[in-house]
């Protein structure tokens, strides 16, 4: 059961800017193919040294329908060439989230790292998501896999 008392029906993801962001582009997809939308950092410029995770603002809050989740994860080509990441990926927000979208950042590579405002740090990933009934039983069906794992079917 939902606690969100006016869901987003059309399918829709609304955006609120915060103070600290009156000019940033809205995430966007950079490419027609692009499955993620870049977002922005909202903070003024800093440097993230070597090892070291922040809380990142994006000056945004957003309202998703209610079987939607948005899911953040770290851009490829940071992570590649400088080693940024983030260390809970993918991130989950959820629709019934209303506070402002942070990104945590985690410089992993072995140079500090400046973040400047505008700076695309992160991409959202939007997918549905099925809230199933859960039981204990005392018995599974049977498979051919069985309880194998972790290469049982090869490498």
């Amino acid at each position: 059961m939902s606690d969100i008392t006016h869901p987003v029906r059309d399918g829709t993801v609304r955006f609120i800017r915060l103070e600290n962001n009156p000019d940033l582009l809205l995430p966007a997809r950079q490419t027609a193919g692009s499955a993620g939308f870049d977002v922005s950092s909202a903070e003024e410029d800093f440097v993230l040294a070597p090892g070291e995770r922040r809380a990142v603002s994006t000056g945004l809050r957003m309202e998703l329908p209610a079987d939607l989740e948005c899911q953040i994860r770290p851009r490829s080509g940071l992570a590649l060439r400088y080693g940024l990441t983030l260390p809970n990926s993918p991130a989950t927000i959820d629709p019934d989230y209303r506070g402002e979208l942070k990104v945590i950042l985690w410089n992993s590579g072995s140079e500090p790292l400046p973040v400047t405002r505008g700076m695309r740090i992160a991409q959202m990933v939007f997918a549905r998501f099925a809230t199933p009934a859960v039981e204990e039983v005392e018995l599974f069906g049977e498979t051919t896999r069985g309880s194998g794992g972790f290469g049982s079917t090869g490498i």
